[in-house]
């Protein structure tokens, strides 16, 4: 009779968390049709450091690196703005990206060689450069081209720089 009676709430309970509302502000299935669609469109759009770098230099290009505050004080690519990628929000982009068919270059820790602070290696499927590129597609920066080799950010060629403070 007790095996009955628990049976019988484990099959009541399996409903009710199976029911579990669905959060209207997270939308998982749209996260993963946009990764999808920019795929192709990321591959696309890689440079290698020559052309990276020589883009970098327009007045009309911005340089943005999506890596925390801390982590860009420590060193970064000279020109770059940092807004961190838990930081993009509508309001934050537009405010620090201006038009939105202006010219992005993005970066981030996997596209240096060291692997020491301030760019430690990340999962190459968790790259920074992934998450920065879906989410300024997703909010309607298209302009997107991202630094496609790794470098050795103490490279003479890399203006490497680091805040002081």
């Amino acid at each position: 009779m007790r095996v009955l009676l628990a049976v019988l709430m484990l099959s009541a309970a399996a409903p009710l968390a199976a029911a579990a509302p669905a959060n209207p502000q997270i939308d998982y299935p749209g996260f993963a049709a946009l990764t999808s669609e920019v795929a192709g469109y990321r591959a696309q759009r890689l440079l290698d450091w020559r052309h990276f770098a020589a883009m970098a230099k327009r007045k009309d290009v911005l340089l943005l690196d999506a890596r925390s505050a801390p982590a860009f004080r420590e060193g970064h690519i000279a020109g770059a703005i940092n807004l961190p990628l838990p930081d993009f929000t509508a309001d934050s982009l537009a405010a620090a990206i201006g038009p939105a068919d202006r010219p992005i270059l993005i970066y981030c820790n996997n596209n240096f060689s060291n692997n020491a602070s301030p760019v430690p290696l990340k999962r190459a499927a968790l790259s920074l450069n992934i998450q920065t590129f879906i989410n300024l597609i997703g909010y309607g920066y298209r302009n997107v081209h991202e630094l496609g080799e790794v470098i050795d950010f103490t490279s003479a060629e890399v203006p490497w720089v680091k805040d002081a403070g």
